[in-house]
């Protein structure tokens, strides 16, 4: 299925001066691929094709954005079984949540379809007051320019559509820099973009060192930033970042919260997918779960035994569903994690032992809330759970985090409901849902540490591009 081979993409082109970058097969640990790195020369020349192709990249009509995006549609559906692999070696992703990825890949090259032909402005009345009277206002959206993007291994395929898909829809040229450790499919949507008409410049898809990339966020000529990672290098990255709009989509520890007329098995079976899919790997993961005491035990019992439940190993059998995490290294992480949450007089209910990079879904219980388990983003099968009385008490530990990004909660209490909304300090409120359903048109983002504006296409094509004002004045 792979070839041994890939290059890099250095504006609209492919170059293969080396194959520095090897990619592993993330259940086996063996070498999958070779990858072609670029160096801080390359991001260079990127970064100067790119200013050189914002000129014609902006002049481009509405119906020829389409068209690029409609190839790239067209060829994401043609090779969805090859995308799928990719993800299950690259990522170690189950094959059930790979197919779920490429779907989303291809609704959210829809939706930039759909959204190129929207870019709209308005006409603005300024005679307000009788100074203003005589003029005429209007305001376009024009694309800001080159746009420097850095994203995630996680979602290697839909994170790497949300942001150049936006920037294909409304006219910006950009230099994405794909994770090392699974760079393929960026790779394969930068060979189908080869095949389109894009002017000279438009992309360049370069995997590459971080010590390399520095231009890609300090350069003056790229206008945008947008990251997707860990809050601890994306606050960097903006502060070094200075004159440029700055996205930031970072990290969280969702929290789930469980009324006392919440139906039970509704909601273990949404927080054992929630907690558990992409082994946990997710930033809106289900993490921390506070169920009202009334159903506490109840609740405790049926969700352990499905957690303990959950098929482990291959991630290409078709009845894994928790497959093996990115790295040995993150795998040691979320070991000690839970051995420390234990150590500091958690309980632990059923699972968390190592094997390599499988680590066994893990429940803890009555895990002391400045434990690194309970405040900090595990970023694993890992979930923890409280009980509570009050639901005020329970959205203020839900509040009590330094991050915001999502948050779930199961009620038939429309009061509840609208506090649940008006006092949650996150970017998403869910109810009766778990924090880790999304929908790639919403806008999607978070408060304090999980980040800076939104993402979802109408909301990343407005951050990609400025308001222009037109004023014309009648003389008498």
């Amino acid at each position: 299925m792979f070839e041994k081979r890939y290059p890099f993409y250095l504006a609209n082109r492919p170059q293969q001066p080396n194959a520095d970058l090897a990619v592993v097969d993330k259940y086996s640990g063996e070498v999958a691929a070779h990858i072609a790195r670029a160096d801080a020369g390359v991001l260079d020349q990127a970064i100067a094709a790119a200013t050189s192709a914002a000129a014609p990249m902006r002049r481009m009509a509405a119906w020829q954005r389409k068209a690029v995006l409609n190839h790239l549609l067209a060829r994401c559906r043609e090779r969805a079984d090859e995308l799928t692999e990719v993800l299950v070696v690259e990522a170690g992703k189950p094959v059930q949540f790979a197919r779920a990825e490429v779907a989303r890949l291809i609704t959210t090259i829809e939706l930039g379809v759909e959204e190129s032909t929207r870019i709209v402005g308005e006409v603005l009345p300024l005679d307000v007051t009788e100074r203003g009277a005589g003029y005429r206002g209007m305001w376009q959206r024009v694309p800001i320019g080159p746009c420097g993007f850095i994203t995630p291994w996680n979602f290697p395929l839909n994170l790497v559509a949300h942001k150049i898909v936006p920037a294909l829809a409304c006219g910006c040229p950009f230099v994405l820099k794909p994770a090392s450790s699974t760079p393929i499919g960026a790779l394969i949507l930068g060979e189908m973009l080869t095949e389109t008409n894009l002017p000279a410049g438009a992309f360049s898809i370069l995997p590459m060192k971080s010590s390399d990339s520095a231009a890609l966020v300090e350069d003056e000529r790229i206008r945008k930033l947008s990251f997707t990672g860990s809050s601890e290098v994306g606050w960097k990255l903006r502060d070094r970042a200075r004159k440029k709009h700055v996205t930031l989509e970072l990290g969280g520890n969702a929290a789930v919260v469980i009324d006392r007329d919440a139906d039970i098995k509704d909601t273990v079976e949404r927080c054992v997918f929630g907690g558990y899919y992409q082994s946990g790997q997710s930033c809106i993961s289900v993490q921390r779960i506070y169920v009202h005491r009334e159903i506490y035990d109840p609740f405790r019992e049926k969700f352990v035994a499905a957690v303990r439940a959950l098929r482990m190993g291959d991630p290409r059998d078709e009845k894994t569903f928790v497959g093996p995490i990115i790295s040995e290294e993150d795998a040691k992480r979320i070991e000690q994690t839970i051995r420390s949450a234990v150590q500091r007089g958690g309980r632990l209910l059923c699972g968390g032992s190592r094997d390599g990079r499988m680590v066994e879904p893990a429940v803890l219980e009555g895990v002391p809330r400045d434990a690194d388990a309970a405040c900090e983003e595990i970023f694993g099968p890992v979930t923890l759970l409280e009980s509570f009385i009050d639901f005020d008490q329970a959205l203020a530990e839900v509040n009590n985090s330094r991050f915001g990004l999502q948050a779930g909660v199961f009620t038939r209490d429309i009061g509840h409901i609208q506090k649940a909304w008006d006092e949650l300090e996150v970017g998403g409120v869910m109810i009766n849902e778990i924090p880790s359903w999304r929908v790639d048109h919403m806008p999607y983002g978070g408060s304090k540490d999980s980040g800076l504006g939104r993402e979802g296409l109408r909301w990343a094509i407005e951050s990609m591009t400025e308001v222009r004002m037109l004023v014309i004045r009648t003389p008498k």
